[in-house]
């Protein structure tokens, strides 16, 4: 893991600002959403992608009732009947 060398505290209430340099370089806008990991003792921050929840592709991604479905996926359900 890369260090960027910027330390940021958190806020009373739990917040911490991503600098803008780093939201430009992993290109992510205000109202993105960040999947929250834990590895080890270190806390990790992703840009959130969803992904099929039959095969996890994250390319041409459609919600069907709510889940997130992948076109190929869905073309494989509608041909079970």
């Amino acid at each position: 893991m890369k260090s960027t060398g910027i330390v940021r505290k958190v806020d009373e209430l739990g917040r911490i600002v991503l600098p803008i340099e780093l939201r430009r370089t992993l290109n992510i806008a205000v109202k993105d959403s960040l999947e929250i990991y834990v590895d080890g003792p270190q806390i990790v921050l992703k840009k959130y992608e969803p992904d099929c929840i039959f095969c996890g592709n994250t390319k041409d991604i459609v919600q069907f009732k709510g889940k997130n479905i992948c076109r190929s996926c869905m073309h494989e359900l509608f041909e079970q009947d």
